[in-house]
């Protein structure tokens, strides 16, 4: 079962021994931080630092100037590294090691946009802004998301992508020193929160006949119950608090949000898979897998972002799910993608048969372009990576990785994603590598 682990260029630059280390892990590919967000991370084998403050988000090598030149938006240069290109140098020590490289890029989440051009930023239906979040219905967030992102996934030394934060995000964030865990959200407060009323979505609500100032009253009214201590609306799973929020707001208005919001979500990630393609194409790439960082439910938000499963493969080589908790959060965020998967192959199958093939669909992919730079002919296999988390101290399960790992290729997963091979412990490394060597 191929296996990939998350790190980030500075867990590599400036320490020799990083790349083989990575190696005899047990990992084939290493999924590299190109455009990431502020985080104050742990280097605990570094030979020079043990923490690496990464101030705002920012690309982690040299953008070109003529990408970005007239534009309001752009990508923000990284401070805190002594080299030019940390995803370059990085890429290169792994590739010498024979590891393959993908990068990893952050796209609508991003503080420092927000707090630059505040039109940009989701804006709740209380009038309160989310910097942290750029508003994917935007034209200009889309532009800019579609650039960045054909320019940080395409990087030399690259295979593939893994894009994060692909869709909307919301009220859930990690965010300075957050306080509003007095009264922790559940997910239908968290959803409702969440729903965006900026200049661009209120056009867009009104757009789909429904009153974009009745419905932030609604959303308003649902919540204010829940502010003076009434009992969130049960919701075990992703369709669940859907159908709670529709409940909370009405039928037709909830309709007519998710009619938006899903539809913006989808056109966000379709222009920014298209831009890598293209990117890709023009580099002379004619395989280059493209995968989201996601989860299934379209009214999610956040770094792994909602879908629906059928839709999102139908553009992208596949997803990466987070796949943290027991075994029961994992068979609730993987089987919907593998059922998609086998629907997809089974619709593959009949249309190869007609013209006389094998019909043969392993659950992969090989990110092959089509002609035009596109993902072919729209038969191909995808694939579904589970991601686990291998930090002890981080909430992860380094212990049970090997267990972990055989349920999720029973529930549909082809490949492993272990978050992160850099903030391990020692202890947390030895145990993911004995369990990729049982794992085979």
């Amino acid at each position: 079962m191929r296996a990939a682990a998350f790190l980030y260029p500075w867990d590599v630059v400036g320490d020799p021994d990083a790349p083989r280390r990575l190696a005899d892990l047990g990992v084939r590919q290493v999924t590299l931080a190109s455009a990431y967000h502020s985080t104050r991370a742990l280097t605990p084998r570094h030979p020079r630092t043990r923490v690496v403050t990464a101030r705002h988000s920012a690309v982690l090598y040299p953008a070109d100037p003529a990408r970005w030149d007239g534009r309001a938006l752009r990508p923000y240069a990284q401070e805190w590294m002594d080299t030019r290109d940390p995803f370059g140098d990085a890429a290169r020590a792994l590739t010498g090691a024979g590891l393959e490289v993908h990068s990893w890029v952050v796209l609508a989440h991003n503080s420092r946009l927000g707090e630059e051009h505040p039109h940009t930023s989701v804006r709740n239906a209380y009038g309160d802004r989310y910097p942290w979040a750029p508003c994917v219905a935007r034209s200009d967030v889309r532009a800019y998301a579609a650039a960045l992102a054909a320019e940080a996934a395409v990087r030399p030394g690259a295979r593939g992508t893994e894009l994060e934060s692909c869709g909307w995000y919301g009220l859930a964030h990690l965010h300075a020193h957050d306080k509003i865990g007095g009264m922790p959200p559940g997910p239908v407060t968290e959803q409702l929160m969440s729903l965006c009323f900026c200049a661009a979505c209120r056009s867009g609500y009104a757009e789909g006949d429904a009153d974009p100032d009745d419905l932030a009253d609604a959303v308003r009214r649902a919540l204010a119950p829940l502010w003076h201590g009434a009992p969130e609306p049960r919701a075990d799973t992703a369709a669940g608090e859907w159908a709670a929020v529709a409940e909370l707001l009405g039928a037709e208005r909830a309709s007519a949000v998710a009619a938006w919001r899903d539809g913006a979500a989808s056109r966000f990630q379709r222009e920014t898979v298209a831009a890598v393609r293209a990117s890709a194409r023009a580099e002379g790439a004619t395989r280059f897998r493209v995968l989201l960082h996601a989860q299934p439910g379209a009214h999610k938000c956040g770094a792994n972002a909602g879908t629906r499963p059928d839709d999102v493969l139908a553009h992208a080589d596949g997803v990466v799910v987070p796949c943290a908790g027991g075994a029961e959060a994992r068979t609730a965020v993987l089987a919907p993608y593998a059922r998609a998967v086998a629907a997809r192959a089974r619709r593959a199958d009949g249309t190869v048969r007609r013209e006389g093939g094998t019909g043969v669909n392993d659950g992969r992919t090989d990110g092959v372009l089509g002609a035009d730079g596109t993902h072919g002919t729209g038969t191909d296999a995808v694939t579904v990576a589970a991601n686990l988390p291998v930090v002890a101290g981080m909430g992860g399960s380094p212990h049970t990785l090997a267990e972990d790992a055989a349920h999720a290729r029973a529930l549909g997963a082809h490949e492993l994603r272990l978050y992160h091979a850099g903030l391990a412990s020692d202890r947390d490394l030895v145990r993911v590598r004995d369990a990729l060597s049982r794992i085979g």
